[in-house]
């Protein structure tokens, strides 16, 4: 597997790896940190988290929100949880909300999509903006200087009915790898304060 996904790569092919693999959360952590490390210290890094409780498959970004928020007190600056998702209603809201609230903010769009079959259960880390709702035929704006998805079901066919019937349990396992993969990443690029309410399991740390 080619780790050179970067930063300063203009047409870098989006870093791709299954949420199960056994170095998924460390593989994933250093592609994010090689990209966080280029951010300058007084940009913030906001992650904006698409989705909505109300549909199993579309539930991964508000998940990933939820579970960030859970970390710390109030290190990860996070737009898009369970209880206040950002959805097709407020996304242009909650993209100006962010824009006022964070001085020139480096934006993450996390969000769920639709692939092939085979491609179901990965995870995919991608230069440029996300665009949601393309895959079930909705207009909104793009999200983020770079963008974070899981593909969580096969897309092609009645893209909406396929989000709803989506197993809870593979996106639960998405979110979990997901977040704490960025988890890892802030706190070694020195994002964030290792001050991290009691977690089950132990973030991973390595060397730069």
């Amino acid at each position: 597997m080619k780790l050179s996904f970067g930063l300063q790569a203009a047409e870098a092919t989006p870093f791709k790896i299954r949420h199960n693999d056994s170095n998924a959360v460390y593989l994933l952590s250093r592609q994010l940190q090689s990209i966080f490390l280029e951010i300058p210290d007084h940009r913030p890094i906001v992650f904006v988290c698409i989705g909505t409780d109300r549909s199993t498959g579309d539930a991964l970004g508000p998940l990933v929100g939820s579970k960030l928020k859970k970390y710390t007190y109030s290190d990860i600056f996070v737009s898009g949880t369970l209880d206040e998702p950002v959805h097709a209603v407020n996304l242009g809201d909650s993209l100006r909300d962010v824009q006022r609230d964070y001085f020139n903010p480096y934006i993450v769009g996390v969000d769920a999509c639709l692939g092939q079959l085979t491609s179901v259960g990965s995870v995919q880390l991608g230069l440029g903006p996300l665009k949601p709702g393309a895959g079930v035929n909705k207009e909104l704006p793009p999200v983020g200087d770079i963008h974070l998805t899981g593909i969580v079901n096969v897309g092609g066919f009645m893209e909406y009915f396929v989000l709803q019937n989506t197993r809870l349990s593979l996106v639960m396992n998405m979110a979990d790898m997901m977040a704490k993969s960025i988890y890892a990443a802030l706190i070694n690029a020195k994002r964030i304060a290792v001050f991290a309410k009691p977690s089950s399991s132990p973030v991973p740390r390595f060397d730069q």
